[in-house]
């Protein structure tokens, strides 16, 4: 399945304890960062005391932004392939520049791009695209997420690349997808959430929310890296062959994600109500504050559990045994009263008796945690989830991503520089220092980083 090509990639993750993920916020993570060892960050990939992850010698060139083809190809790092990220030279991809938490830099750019090696490439220069395509002619596969129409402006279009490249699995991420008439649009995470109807059941009535992780960006880009993998699947099964095209909008995926709310509006002619922190579908299903002054979410989904809340935990069997609340439509009628009740028993017992005897009665339940507290969370501290990475400004903690494969540990590498392994690539393809040389001072390549 993999092509000969590039060279597989060397350093690795080292773990984190618990003192070093607490430091993680504000001036004591930038101390800690002049603290660490000033490594290169480069090229990430298991040493060869490791298992070869399992799409070890595929190789992807991305020209992306922001998040959604970001974390595609993020995530098929994470499985072993190698990512070449091709960036405009006049500051790269802007996500690098959101904000500097991060000892410089910004915490969206540091989270969907480790592990990646940068190039700069001006793509209106001819040389330029030349040096792109002699890339393409080694790689696996290309993702993009560039403006709409771009591609083809460019001439890299998935239909041109099935001619120049014709074994090329292409990916392009856009807002709406092709075909509409929408599809000349820009879109970002938040307008393909509010044009999906995703804000309209977020929040309360009359004052709509935006989830707080980008949604919209993060699952399309897992359901391009998982067409990939299905591709790169059936290439090794003898089922596919020749070059792939495949599509994936924002707005696709948020009707995908929106799936239950549409069926529901489409056989009652009824579009539900945001409920803030409760289900539509179900009731009881919330947040309450406790004695403590801490948040409790308690939640239950079938009828069984309901009588086990009623009864064991809140000692109610009264309202266990009310045909009002018998069944889930039920429960959901009566949300509120149901609701007042509970918030009334919870605001007598501390968090910690509330999940004990929730638990007890095998009612599910969690604490409602700030990010801060979810960094030193003691769950993700004992299944050792925290590494650390190399950044052009040292060393960082990072989640592991959230596969757990026995036998393999994602390589992860580090944060580039803008450009970082332009030189090396292009040495890697044959081009001499002199040439280097000449077309950085046409301007086919960035200068070198400082």
């Amino acid at each position: 399945m993999a092509r000969p090509g590039f060279p597989p990639r060397t350093p690795k993750g080292e773990r984190v304890n618990v003192a070093d993920a607490e430091r993680m916020t504000g001036a004591e993570r930038m101390a800690d960062a002049e603290r660490t060892e000033q490594s290169e960050p480069g090229p990430s990939g298991h040493d060869a005391a490791k298992p070869a992850g399992p799409l070890a010698g595929i190789t992807v060139v991305s020209l992306e932004q922001a998040v959604a083809a970001p974390i595609c190809t993020r995530t098929l790092g994470d499985f072993g392939a190698r990512v070449i990220k091709v960036e405009n030279p006049e500051g790269g991809d802007f996500a690098r520049h959101y904000d500097d938490v991060v000892g410089g830099m910004a915490a969206h750019f540091v989270w969907v791009n480790r592990g990646k090696e940068s190039v700069t490439l001006n793509l209106k220069d001819p040389a330029g695209m030349a040096v792109l395509h002699r890339l393409l002619d080694r790689a696996d596969v290309m993702v993009s997420n560039l403006a709409p129409g771009a591609t083809a402006r460019l001439g890299i279009a998935p239909a041109d690349l099935a001619v120049s490249h014709p074994e090329l699995i292409a990916v392009e991420i856009d807002g709406y997808g092709p075909g509409g008439p929408l599809s000349h649009k820009r879109a970002y995470d938040l307008l393909a959430q509010a044009e999906s109807g995703a804000c309209a059941m977020t929040g309360f009535p009359g004052a709509p929310a935006k989830p707080g992780p980008p949604m919209a960006d993060v699952c399309t880009g897992l359901y391009a890296a998982l067409s990939v993998l299905a591709l790169l699947c059936g290439k090794e099964r003898g089922h596919g062959r020749g070059a792939a095209a495949v599509a994936v909008s924002l707005f696709d995926t948020m009707t995908e994600l929106m799936g239950y709310q549409l069926t529901y509006t489409l056989h009652t002619g009824v579009d539900q109500q945001p409920v803030g922190m409760g289900s539509p579908a179900v009731a009881p299903y919330g947040a309450y504050r406790t004695a403590d002054g801490q948040t409790v979410v308690l939640g239950t989904t079938n009828d069984r559990e309901w009588r086990r809340f009623a009864r064991d935990l809140l000692g109610r069997p009264d309202l266990a045994d009310d045909e009002r609340f018998r069944t889930t439509s039920g429960r959901v009628a009566h949300r509120e009263f149901l609701d007042a009740e509970i918030a009334d028993w919870c605001a007598r017992h501390d968090l910690t008796q509330v999940q004990s005897d929730a638990d007890a009665a095998g009612i599910g339940n969690a604490r409602f945690n700030t990010p801060s507290e979810v960094i030193a969370h003691p769950h993700l501290m004992a299944r050792d989830r925290w590494r650390r990475i190399d950044t052009p400004h040292g060393q960082v903690p990072a989640l592991l991503p959230p596969p757990v494969i026995a036998g393999y540990e994602p390589p992860m590498g580090g944060v580039p520089a803008l450009g970082q392994h332009t030189d090396a690539l292009l040495t890697e393809l044959g081009v001499t220092e002199d040439d280097i040389a000449v077309l950085r001072a046409q301007g086919a390549v960035a200068p070198t980083p400082r």
